[in-house]
């Protein structure tokens, strides 16, 4: 029998990558806050995907609460280098 992703529906699919693009912008934003942490344009790059993360869109394309996903991430790149 066939995967499941296989017969995934296409706008579940569709959710997903909007909400793996934003992680990837996120990350790559918290990445430049760290090392300029003084960056104007990094910092409000951050806090937009923040407010993404917040809204009652994205609550509408999954599960994971925004600021549980907020943390982690932060933590995560808060961890590296």
């Amino acid at each position: 029998m066939a995967g499941k992703n296989q017969f995934e529906d296409p706008y579940e699919r569709l959710a997903n990558a909007i909400i793996l693009s934003a992680v990837a912008d996120y990350r790559a934003a918290l990445k430049k806050v760290k090392r300029n942490p003084k960056s104007k344009a990094a910092i409000d790059e951050a806090l937009q995907i923040e407010k993404f993360f917040r809204s009652s869109w994205y609550q509408q394309l999954t599960s994971v609460a925004g600021e549980f996903l907020i943390r982690k991430l932060q933590d995560e790149i808060r961890q590296s280098e």
